[in-house]
């Protein structure tokens, strides 16, 4: 029976309150699994995510980075990829000061950033103006919004962004969520805040999870979007939703965004096959 190193920690927490942020699975591999062996990995963690990472042979601190959710496998992930990059540098498994990870979104970086804090460049993700999909804005229960964009497609589900008027407005969400999975639609609501620059939930039973509580590669497209509407690159941002979490983003003039935050440690162990 083989055993793989396992650990579950709390990416994005929301300062010092416990059981907040967005847990992930960061599982070590030796040699590749395969597909169906991974997936039903997740499945079985039952986690938003869960990275597998497999050292790339002959590089330093170079990883061979994948996440799927307990559905499939996606393209690209920020709280799981802050999760595996603390780990490493716990178990002293990077020997410099930034990890470096090959994924299905090219290489990602994440480097500490002193106080605690690590800083992740992510590639941004665009947005276009678009007219909310027919039942969306029925089903998410707040009006009609202020905005709708449309995101990128990915394995067969389409994203929206969605922004409404208030931090209040998006506290109270209570979207209806079969409608969501049925439409193939996943919705990332945001607004200006009150507790941080701006705030948002992300809802998306297409891809299997009901509410990400903490979502890194939604911020791809919060950090450009709202340094747009707030003309500063640096800003605080909150998901706050029934899981809260905080983390700090900043939009570069490259077309990348820097995400700031942390990991907690919560189980560590062994996955036994």
């Amino acid at each position: 029976m083989t055993g793989l190193p396992f650990a579950e920690l709390h990416a994005f927490a929301d300062g010092d309150a416990p059981h907040t942020g967005n847990p992930a699975a960061v599982v070590l591999l030796e040699t590749p699994l395969d597909d169906l062996m991974l997936a039903g990995i997740a499945r079985s963690n039952n986690l938003s995510e869960t990275a597998y990472l497999l050292p790339v042979g002959g590089e330093r601190d170079l990883w061979s980075l994948r996440w799927f959710t307990p559905g499939h496998e996606v393209e690209l992930c920020g709280h799981a990829t802050l999760a595996s990059a603390v780990w490493l540098f716990e178990e002293r498994r990077v020997q410099g000061d930034t990890a470096r990870f090959d994924t299905l979104s090219g290489r990602l970086e994440v480097s500490r950033a002193g106080d605690g804090l690590f800083v992740m460049d992510f590639p941004a993700v665009a947005w276009q103006p678009a007219g909310p999909a027919p039942g969306i804005a029925e089903a998410m229960g707040a009006g009609v919004p202020l905005e709708a964009h449309d995101l990128s497609r990915i394995h067969g589900n389409r994203y929206m962004m969605l922004v409404y008027e208030s931090e209040a407005v998006i506290a109270g969400l209570k979207p209806d969520l079969r409608a969501l999975e049925e439409s193939g639609i996943n919705v990332l609501a945001t607004a200006r805040g009150q507790s941080a620059d701006f705030v948002s939930r992300f809802f998306c039973p297409a891809a299997g999870i009901s509410e990400d509580p903490v979502t890194g590669s939604a911020h791809c497209t919060l950090a450009p979007y709202w340094a747009g509407k707030l003309g500063k690159t640096r800003m605080t941002a909150r998901q706050i939703g029934p899981r809260p979490g905080a983390l700090e983003v900043e939009a570069r003039e490259n077309g990348r965004v820097a995400l700031y935050g942390t990991a907690r440690p919560f189980i560590q162990g062994q996955i036994r096959l």
